[in-house]
């Protein structure tokens, strides 16, 4: 016997065979409720992901800051939108627009506000270097700080990352 749900169609109450959401009647509004559900579902990210624990909601507020828009954006027009860990290996990805921290802020939250440490990155090269932070500073979420020597230089932390 296959699985059955009510139509999701408010006030209807046919049966459904699972996946579908709808009856025949109303299967036009499917998508429209495929919609509402996937709204829904982001509406509460940021209390139940982003927000899981203090730590996290206090770095999430950080970046909702005017001293942060303000220096992400320093960082961005000092280095004219190009990733420097691109740059490093000889590539030149323009139109980069994060602005990531040298040395992490788990590692180092004395660093969090300077400028000098703060480098453009593109996005993929910013995924490969939390990556890389992770098993080298021990960072992230059920990770365990080791203590690691900080490296602000760029080039090697590009060719570290790229192993």
């Amino acid at each position: 016997m296959p699985a059955v749900q009510r139509c999701k169609y408010k006030g209807c109450h046919a049966l459904v065979e699972r996946p579908a959401l709808c009856c025949s009647k109303h299967k036009r509004h499917e998508q429209e409720l495929k919609e509402q559900r996937e709204r829904y579902s982001r509406s509460r990210y940021n209390k139940y992901t982003r927000n899981r624990s203090e730590d996290k909601r206090e770095q999430y507020n950080f970046y909702r800051t005017k001293l942060w828009s303000n220096l992400r954006l320093a960082c961005l027009t000092r280095d004219n939108y190009i990733c420097l860990y691109c740059l490093a290996i000889g590539k030149i990805t323009a139109d980069s627009k994060t602005a990531d921290h040298v040395v992490p802020i788990e590692a180092n939250p004395k660093l969090k506000t300077e400028l000098s440490n703060l480098a453009t990155s593109c996005r993929d090269c910013h995924n490969l270097k939390t990556i890389w932070e992770r098993e080298y500073y021990g960072t992230g979420q059920g990770n365990q700080l080791t203590n690691a020597k900080e490296i602000t230089d760029i080039k090697i932390i590009s060719n570290l990352m790229r192993r």
